[in-house]
């Protein structure tokens, strides 16, 4: 079975729901700080949201709710499919990238931020927002709120700064088109997240993932990220999506490397 369609994620939902976990959208896990081992499912909408319809269909369709971040670019910012995602149960949050956008400036970048936030709650009452990676910018977008307080406009939370690097959490994310894809990731990390791995082999594919959770005692919450535009059952949009994450992948290598120097 080929990795990264919506077969193989309808899999491994399937697996998750055998486990027996209670899964929460990462708003009602802010809200009400639920104890034990449970499933937060967050979706990066960076581009092409017909595809997250399709995997909040299969999510609504096995009775579980996720979030899904949307960016104010064209490219994911499309006003049905955020209704229609909304309609299914599932919570709206907003993707924010205004320190880049802003090129740095924090005073410009945060009326910005306001602005497209009010837009987003025309849609849905966002209270949670999370960073857009921006992997070619020098800027992390996250840096904002070192002056500035998201507090103030009533968000709740932010998966990086109030959840991932202050819990002791599972957290896989398919950054790289893989599960394992540290090599190519600069931003999307978990600080107390000790990656799990099978005896002797990585997480590699959904498979291997898939094998884990079978295989495994869980004993903390799990935050799984995926990019659904990296997920399709279409053989053309698979291999050009294959393609151009390889090319996204070989940049990010190079950009780690520099900056190491």
């Amino acid at each position: 079975m080929r990795d990264f369609t919506f077969l193989a994620y309808q899999q491994l939902l399937e697996t998750l729901k055998a486990k027996q976990l209670p899964f929460y959208t990462f708003e009602e896990v802010c809200e009400n700080k639920p104890s034990g081992v449970y499933v937060v499912l967050r979706h990066d909408v960076d581009s092409k949201p017909e595809n997250s319809l399709q995997t909040a269909q299969l999510e609504a369709e096995l009775g579980i709710k996720a979030t899904y971040y949307f960016r104010i670019v064209k490219q994911s910012n499309q006003p049905e499919i955020i209704k229609a995602i909304a309609s299914l149960g599932h919570e709206i949050g907003y993707h924010y990238e205004e320190l880049s956008l802003c090129k740095g400036n924090t005073e410009k970048a945060f009326q910005l931020f306001q602005k497209n936030l009010g837009y987003f709650r025309t849609f849905y009452p966002v209270r949670t927002i999370c960073m857009h990676g921006s992997p070619t910018s020098r800027f992390d977008n996250r840096e904002l709120w070192k002056q500035y307080s998201y507090r103030e406009l009533k968000i709740i939370g932010e998966p990086y700064l109030d959840f991932l690097e202050k819990e002791v959490v599972i957290y896989f994310t398919d950054t790289g088109r893989c599960w394992d894809g540290e090599k190519y990731n600069l931003r999307d990390k978990s600080k107390k997240n000790t990656t799990p791995s099978l005896p002797r082999k990585k997480i590699h594919s959904t498979n291997d993932l898939i094998d884990w959770i079978k295989q495994t005692d869980i004993q903390q919450p799990i935050m799984i990220t995926t990019h659904p535009q990296r997920w399709t059952n279409s053989l053309i949009q698979w291999e050009k999506e294959y393609c151009l994450q390889s090319c996204k992948n070989f940049i990010k290598m190079l950009i780690i490397t520099c900056k190491k120097k």
